[in-house]
């Protein structure tokens, strides 16, 4: 069952791939066919240049990291060679050196510059000079502090404990209850981690400066990881966070989000939010994160608060929680760029899962929060020369010239389709007789039905593919309408960040009981 499963789930992603091309073949004979502004518009549209330009940096990064780990793998024999290489010169000419073979303790090769260890290591186990190539300090010794801010999350607490207790000892965990009116802090006193509780309500950015104070935990230990309270972690992510952390250049650590799909738990639209975020989640972070987080860049604006890490040293330095910010994540990030504190680093091996909203309600709530908390953080830092501004700048103009045009095609699109709607009665009255002759002599219904569709489409059909889901082929017909949901909030939100004054307090979402 499982093997039938296994190629069922391969031919499905074979045929979704083969309709992608199909499609986009057969749009793009179209779309040239009809005109050629119009299809550079909506390819822009679909993919964006911010999108591109970040693709291809990433490609350099993908070889630059490939190269970076075959030296990595080819030092230590090297290494090896050379020491071996070395010391069997050194008993062809010196008789003495026989001695180092003595026990330790030394007894008659005391005086002798034997060149062991004082603890008897043979000389392959010295340490060797350290690869320029890639720093890599002992991570076995790095301690790292986990934090669990929550407030009313008593359906997922739990198996967001038992996913960090998989990598962490309890003693390194840290639940900040913060004013939850349910057992979200019971059930974490339960399995013996460390617990504050706070009686008022601070928001998430408070709740963390309060542990953080509470246990001087930046004193304490080498990092600090944050999660969310529906986050579970993937085995090899604190192996990846400590690897990443090696490099002393680091500041903080992006945690690689996976969206949690789990069908049979979900409502129709439920399944519609996982696999539209799972479509967003895979295009930001590989083809856009994924070059702005290279060494040589280290751009990204944002270090996802869902699961993350922190340079202990880094975090003293961050103002966590001003006032007037609705979330915390994009300003710590800020902080650490507006400071000059290191790079961020992101790498697709740290992975851990999250849940989406589950409700169109609680889709909207959480999106409003995010673009409403990012206009917020550019507010409050303003903007200062540097080359994350150069970046962010155009990445701003990108996201508000395609939001808007994505909603006046939109409108364009109902303007054309009400007379067929209506019979042409519309076209009675004169003023919009002539709109519509403008329009549609520039835009036709069908090139915008068309030429937006199948381009956003084709994004989906590729996912399916590298998910080998093919229920994302059904899923994708709605993907535009969520588009233009984030479009309106992301315009909509900009205002308010300069009129609203926003206390960080925070309003949980539906939760499912989480199953590891």
């Amino acid at each position: 069952m499982r093997t039938a499963r296994f190629i069922g789930s391969w031919f499905a992603g074979l045929i979704a791939l083969a309709l992608a091309v199909t499609l986009f073949t057969q749009w793009l004979g179209f779309a040239l066919g009809t005109a050629a502004g119009p299809t550079s518009l909506f390819l822009w549209m679909a993919f964006g240049v911010n999108l591109l330009v970040w693709s291809a940096i990433g490609g350099l990064r993908f070889v630059d990291d490939s190269t970076r780990a075959l030296l990595r793998r080819s030092a230590p024999r090297e290494r090896s060679k050379a020491v071996a290489t070395a010391h069997a010169g050194e008993r062809e000419s010196t008789e003495d050196r026989v001695l180092e073979r003595a026990p330790a303790g030394g007894g008659g090769s005391a005086g002798l510059d034997t060149g062991g260890t004082a603890d008897g290591d043979s000389p392959e186990a010295r340490a060797e000079p350290h690869d320029s190539a890639s720093p890599a300090p002992d991570t076995d010794r790095m301690r790292l502090a986990v934090i669990i801010p929550a407030h009313n999350e008593e359906p997922v607490i739990d198996s967001a404990i038992t996913s960090a207790l998989r990598l962490f000892n309890r003693w390194d965990i840290y639940v900040v209850s913060d004013s939850s009116h349910d057992a979200t802090a019971d059930i974490a006193a339960e399995t013996g981690i460390n617990v504050l509780e706070l009686l008022s309500n601070r928001g998430k950015a408070g709740a963390i400066e309060a542990v953080i104070q509470e246990f001087d935990l930046t004193e304490n230990y080498d990092g600090v990881v944050i999660l969310d309270a529906d986050t579970e972690l993937d085995a090899k992510y604190v192996e990846g966070a400590k690897r990443q952390l090696a490099d002393p250049e680091v500041a903080a650590v992006a945690g690689f989000v996976v969206a949690e799909w789990k069908p049979k738990e979900r409502t129709v639209i439920g399944r519609l939010i996982s696999a539209y975020r799972d479509r967003l989640y895979w295009m930001l972070q590989y083809l856009l994160r994924f070059g702005q987080t290279w060494r040589y860049t280290s751009t990204t604006f944002i270090v996802p608060g869902f699961a993350s890490v922190y340079r202990s040293s880094v975090l003293r330095q961050l103002d966590i929680n001003p006032k007037g910010l609705v979330i915390e994540d994009f300003n710590m990030t800020f902080e650490v760029h507006h400071r000059r504190l290191g790079r961020i680093s992101m790498n697709p091996g740290t992975k851990a899962r999250c849940q989406d909203p589950f409700t169109l309600g609680d889709y909207v709530k959480q999106v409003r929060r995010w673009t409403l908390g990012f206009w917020q953080t550019v507010r409050l830092h303003g903007i200062w020369p540097s080359l994350f501004w150069f970046v962010l700048f155009f990445y701003i103009v990108e996201i508000l010239l395609v939001s808007v045009l994505l909603i006046v095609t939109v409108g364009l699109g109902i303007f054309t389709l009400l007379p067929e709607i209506t019979g042409d009665a519309v076209l009675g009255l004169g003023w919009y007789a002539t709109g519509y002759a403008a329009v549609t002599a520039l835009l036709p219904l069908t090139a915008i039905a068309v030429g937006m569709f199948v381009p956003d489409y084709v994004l989906t059909c590729v996912m399916a593919a590298i998910r080998r889901r093919p229920s994302y082929l059904f899923y994708g017909l709605f993907f535009l309408p969520m588009r233009l949901i984030d479009s309106y909030l992301t315009l909509r939100t900009i205002p308010q960040a300069w009129t609203t004054k926003s206390d960080g307090q925070w309003k949980s979402p539906v939760r499912a009981a989480g199953k590891l």
